[in-house]
């Protein structure tokens, strides 16, 4: 099984689409979710790290996190703040910001690799290709409940300093 990323239609000639195994797949959500974690300030920028992290394979299955770039929870009042904030997170994950959270050396190249592809698809990615209703399907919390989308407070794992999803923290789960 693998899992990829996409442009949606009307960019996917842009950039080619990131094609991961689980294990790449794995560390790629790790790394931007630390990244990201150590970045985030608003509201808005936590949200996105959280709807990275719940890509965790280790809890929703191998090889079922494709997504396309549009079905991430942006905004378009927001769009180039929110733009220019995972292009950051992208950029300082390559650098390698918080690995040593990891409980593994993940292989360096391949990281590198599938992080400056992301990159170059969030790059290309426009405001009239968001999808507002992917925001507002993920932000929408069922009647009943106790365990929200987006977890009340914006949370973090007391070990890993990384925010927490409805399905806890993505490294705590990969350590399992």
């Amino acid at each position: 099984m693998s899992n990829s990323i996409s442009l949606p239609q009307g960019l996917n000639d842009s950039v080619e689409s990131i094609g991961m195994s689980n294990g790449l797949t794995s560390v790629f959500i790790e790394v931007l979710s630390i990244s990201g974690s150590i970045l985030a300030n608003t509201n808005r920028e936590k949200e996105l790290m959280i709807w990275i992290a719940q890509r965790d394979q280790s809890i929703v299955g191998m090889g079922t996190v494709s997504f396309d770039i549009d079905e991430m929870p942006w905004t378009i009042d927001h769009f180039s703040v929110e733009k220019s904030f995972m292009l950051k997170v992208i950029l300082r994950a390559i650098d390698g910001l918080g690995w040593e959270k990891l409980s593994y050396e993940p292989h360096q190249e391949f990281i590198i690799s599938a992080l400056k592809q992301f990159y170059s698809m969030i790059e290309v990615f426009t405001q009239e290709h968001v999808n507002m209703e992917s925001y507002i399907e993920w932000t929408e919390i069922e009647e009943g409940d106790n365990r929200p989308t987006i977890p009340i407070g914006y949370p973090k794992c007391e070990k890993h300093d990384v925010y927490l999803t409805c399905h806890g923290c993505v490294l705590c789960n990969s350590e399992v």
